[in-house]
């Protein structure tokens, strides 16, 4: 396997950013309804508000990745985006909220950032008629 084939192996074709969006929208129901049932009665409201923002966001690039996933051409790159950028912001906030580390809160803008040129990436690449502009 050369190079270039590994990088665009599987785990980032269409089926590979379906099969991670619909992980991803599973682990963010059971996160959710740990959160209600668990966390719900011994969190504070902002940090329960905090949580409840990662799961939403989570389940947003979950569906965002299943998009992809259902697309004839995309951009596996806007997929790594999309994907990469779900863990670090969502699991974060996940990890502050559970630990009370707030250095954790500065990581949180880069996956934000990563999320976004994500979506703008995917934007472009539709506009371009599907063919993947940087990958």
């Amino acid at each position: 396997m050369t190079r270039s084939q590994s990088l665009r192996g599987p785990g980032l074709g269409r089926r590979g950013a379906a099969a991670w969006g619909a992980s991803l929208a599973g682990l963010a129901v059971v996160l959710g309804a740990f959160g209600v049932h668990i966390l719900g009665p011994i969190l504070s409201s902002d940090r329960m508000n905090v949580w409840e923002t990662a799961v939403r966001f989570q389940m947003y690039h979950a569906l965002g990745l299943l998009v992809i996933g259902a697309l004839p051409r995309s951009s596996r790159l806007a997929a790594l985006l999309l994907l990469v950028g779900s863990l670090v912001f969502s699991g974060s906030l996940y990890i502050l909220v559970l630990t009370g580390v707030a250095v954790l809160g500065a990581i949180t803008p880069l996956g934000g950032l990563m999320q976004i040129a994500g979506w703008a990436l995917l934007a472009f690449t539709l506009a371009r008629g599907g063919e993947a502009a940087a990958d």
